[in-house]
């Protein structure tokens, strides 16, 4: 509130967005929760209670047994490719050869990046001269 001697004569609101941890915790939810998608006219629906949109298509899912997805779910058309092995015509290298990090749990990891195929560790000492005075 904005006024005179405190008098609330003008109010100023804020939109403020949420915190990137929530938002980042929001979008991968709906990213794990993403299903598979088909387009399906929807001129062919109209009569059977489809939604009409202004699009002229409609989103049906994959698999039957699923529902229908909302305005808000996160969907897709075609699975991602498997970037395990090379594919050249994608451009995909594979992850053969590659070094990892066998104890780290994240994409470096090596549990992660060789996809099971199993992997080699090799234990590498380093001596350094100090800089000591």
């Amino acid at each position: 509130c904005h006024g005179m001697s405190g008098s609330c004569t003008v109010k100023t609101c804020w939109m403020r967005l949420p915190n990137f941890r929530v938002v980042g915790d929001n979008l991968k939810d709906r990213f794990d929760g993403a299903s598979r998608v088909m387009v399906s006219n929807a001129g062919s629906l109209r009569g059977q209670g489809g939604k009409k949109n202004r699009y002229n298509f409609q989103l049906k899912p994959y698999n039957p047994d699923h529902k229908p997805p909302g305005t808000k779910d996160l969907v897709y058309f075609e699975p991602s490719p498997g970037f395990c092995d090379r594919n050249p015509k994608l451009g995909i290298q594979g992850t053969h050869g590659r070094q990892c990090n066998d104890t780290s749990i994240g994409v470096d990891g090596c549990d992660l990046m060789c996809c099971g195929r199993g992997y080699r560790t090799q234990e590498v000492s380093v001596v350094e001269r100090c800089a000591c005075t």
